[in-house]
């Protein structure tokens, strides 16, 4: 099943595109959007992060978090921002 958002930040768009599987965990995703991020690297490392985790709010949430806390800084952009943005995603068409 392949879903789809666009989440607006306060200062910033974030867009999620994410498979799951029968089972209800993320077998694929991609999140773009017009926000920066450092290291660069950083977002193919918490999308490798979330692919795999079962889609609930608590699992994302800790994947999400656990990234945060790694050092990763992403200006204006919050941590609820990105599980929201994950959270909303909805089926695509």
């Amino acid at each position: 099943m392949s879903l789809i958002n666009e989440y607006k930040a306060k200062k910033g768009l974030i867009r999620v595109r994410l498979r799951l599987s029968d089972d209800g965990r993320i077998t694929w995703i991609r999140i773009t959007g017009d926000f920066f991020m450092y290291p660069e690297e950083a977002l193919l490392m918490l999308e490798k992060s979330l692919t795999g985790v079962k889609f609930s709010r608590g699992d994302v949430s800790r994947v999400v978090h656990e990234f945060f806390n790694s050092g990763v800084k992403v200006p204006f952009v919050t941590e609820e921002d990105f599980v929201e943005a994950i959270m909303g995603v909805r089926h695509e068409g």
